[in-house]
């Protein structure tokens, strides 16, 4: 903490205040509060929050497990992840012709549990997290995504006066960006803290190269490029390891997120 971090902290809530009550005055609000009061609407809002608070935060780490610890190409990553994005479009397809025999919320509800699921699958193959391993954890997490997003959507915009259906849906549409804003913040945040916390540099780096190794997997990737074979090898080895050591709580966290 310091004085800027307080000040910021202190700015954007008194900011969001100053607008909630501006919004809840305003004869045409470019906001209606008063939406968040349909429990169908809110809970839908934080179903769409929530998984791509998930999904960013899942791609965050393992698009960098997959290129600096398992040393794929990034075009070989990317379709790593395909397998995932196809099954996602796949099922919210699907979903909606099940909505014609479930409950919206059963669906939603199983969505999100199929996210969590993605996590734990994470969680159980993070001593030995293959590129098999994270196909099929995506795949599950995806069928999640692309189900709950699909029924949430539809929820959100039915659950509100159709007056109000274009500024509903750009809720939604909102929820979208601050999840992954989220994602990447928090859980980038959290991966980042046990790396530091875990990663050990060796001795006779410059400052800079210690700084740069100690900041991030991709710095020591980088510095290792420019040290002896055995120098370099010790500290890939560190730092895979530290980065790997983030796995466990970031998985946790998100798969517990969801379940909330």
């Amino acid at each position: 903490f310091s004085v800027a971090v307080v000040a910021a902290f202190a700015v954007g809530i008194g900011s969001g205040v100053l607008f909630v009550r501006r919004q809840n005055r305003s004869a045409t609000p470019m906001l209606d509060i008063k939406l968040f009061s349909y429990g169908p609407f809110s809970s839908s809002i934080l179903a769409n929050f929530l998984s791509i608070v998930g999904l960013i935060g899942f791609l965050f780490f393992v698009s960098q497990h997959l290129q600096l610890v398992l040393g794929l190409s990034p075009l070989a990553a990317g379709l790593v992840t395909l397998p995932g994005a196809l099954l996602s479009m796949v099922a919210g397809l699907g979903v909606v012709k099940l909505a014609k025999r479930f409950a919206p919320r059963t669906l939603m509800v199983v969505g999100l549990l199929l996210v969590s699921a993605g996590f734990g699958m994470i969680l159980l193959f993070r001593h030995d997290l293959t590129v098999v391993a994270v196909v099929v954890s995506f795949m599950v997490l995806e069928i999640g995504v692309g189900a709950s997003q699909t029924i949430s959507n539809d929820t959100i915009v039915a659950s509100v006066p159709p007056a109000k259906a274009g500024a509903a849906s750009a809720v939604s549409e909102t929820a979208y960006e601050l999840g992954a804003v989220v994602g990447t913040a928090t859980l980038g945040t959290i991966f980042t803290a046990f790396y530091r916390a875990n990663v050990e540099v060796p001795h006779g780096l410059s400052p800079t190269e210690t700084g740069d190794a100690a900041e991030s997997i991709g710095g020591a990737v980088a510095v290792a490029h420019t040290l002896p074979a055995g120098v370099a090898e010790r500290l890939l080895d560190s730092a895979r390891s530290a980065f790997d050591s983030g796995i466990a709580p970031t998985a946790t966290i998100a798969g517990l997120l969801t379940l909330i």
